[in-house]
């Protein structure tokens, strides 16, 4: 395509490793200092890339600046890739007015919601050639500038969501950024990205925070046997509203379609609940217990399908300080790699429990080599 940039091939750098070195060449410019784009620009600009900011917000530069997530915008920026990382309903037309301005660079965007923001790019006549539609898979419940990690997308799933028209040198720019980020690119059509995590993620969040609101006006005393179980199932809830808001509104049709289907098995657990000595009452009720074992085994990743491959060392660990770096010191001195590690603590309670994640040729020397640190092992 004339006169648009050739992105730089992408580089032997494993997926999911964190990238020493970028293979994205020239300025790179975020449109947007919150999470996501100041992990960008912390990312980029640690790999020796040139990452310019641009936002409203004059305290969310001031503070992604302070990071080191780059320098601000100014009008000599000749950018070879723009990444817009705004919320879904500025997305579309930031995206447009970045095309326009910068006719030589390809233009991105991180929104959660992708087929909606390609029907308004084409309405508005904008260059597709140049876009291309993106999406980490990454996040924290904390959002802003002040949250920005480096490491954000190492590991994650990185969207690429290509529309017909899109140049195959944009998306090659997005599979090296990806990559570059330690992220692992991945092909998805933009509607069938927004069915998928209506599913995985959007629905999700509302049950999670559905289930928190249960809690407002709880009895303290009930509240203070909270448990992990709790804390797990909760702990997106503290999401910021108004942006979530916007991508359900966004995505709204797939993710009433998966919460009717989940109003109906809810509707059958209540029945045998009610009457739970009823013929089949029980059951009904293992069904679902069951169901949800079936489906937590498919979730990629180390506690969900390929959990099986790990072994699980519980450590007892006391509430005090230097407790948890001493133990991982120590497994560190043993000479054995953690695949993963889980935490789970009370705050009433006076020891912790760490689940150590391990192969499972370690395990048995593992356990006895912490017994004679006088570790605690959870049967």
């Amino acid at each position: 395509m004339t006169g648009t940039p050739t992105a730089q091939p992408l580089g032997a750098q494993p997926l999911g490793a964190q990238p020493s070195g970028a293979q994205t060449r020239g300025t790179v410019r975020v449109v947007g200092a919150g999470l996501l784009g100041t992990s960008i620009g912390l990312a980029l600009t640690k790999a020796g890339v040139d990452v310019v900011i641009e936002t409203q917000s004059a305290s969310s530069l001031a503070l992604a600046l302070e990071y080191g997530a780059g320098r601000a915008a100014t009008p000599a920026d000749t950018p070879s890739l723009i990444i817009v990382c705004v919320p879904p309903d500025l997305t579309a037309p930031i995206v447009a007015r970045e095309l326009a301005a910068f006719p030589g660079a390809f233009v991105t965007d991180v929104a959660s919601v992708k087929a909606e923001i390609l029907e308004q790019l084409t309405e508005t006549g904008a260059d597709l050639t140049r876009y291309v539609g993106g999406h980490p898979m990454a996040g924290r419940e904390r959002g802003g500038a002040i949250s920005g990690r480096a490491d954000l997308f190492v590991g994650r799933p990185w969207v690429i969501a290509a529309n017909a028209k899109t140049a195959a040198a944009a998306v090659t720019a997005l599979e090296t950024l990806a990559t570059d980020l330690g992220a692992t690119p991945i092909h998805v059509a933009p509607i069938e990205h927004d069915r998928a995590v209506a599913l995985v993620s959007h629905v999700p969040q509302l049950v999670s925070s559905l289930l928190a609101a249960r809690l407002a006006d709880a009895d303290g005393r009930d509240l203070a046997l909270a448990g992990q179980g709790l804390r797990d199932t909760t702990r997106i809830a503290a999401s910021d509203p108004g942006m979530w808001t916007q991508i359900l509104k966004a995505n709204a049709t797939p993710v009433a379609e998966i919460l009717e289907d989940l109003a109906a098995d809810l509707n059958e657990v209540i029945a045998a609940l009610a009457d739970i000595e009823a013929p089949g009452a029980v059951h009904e009720v293992t069904r679902a217990l069951e169901a949800g074992n079936a489906g937590v085994s498919r979730i990629p990743g180390k506690h969900g399908a390929t959990a099986a491959k790990y072994a699980t060392v519980v450590v007892m660990v006391d509430d005090r300080p230097g407790e948890l770096a001493r133990l991982l010191t120590e497994v560190g001195t043993l000479g054995v790699n953690l695949e993963d590690l889980k935490l789970e603590h009370s705050p009433e309670a006076q020891i912790g429990l760490v689940e150590l994640y391990v192969n499972p040729a370690a395990e048995a020397a593992l356990i006895a080599d912490l017994l004679n640190l006088k570790w605690r092992i959870a049967a």
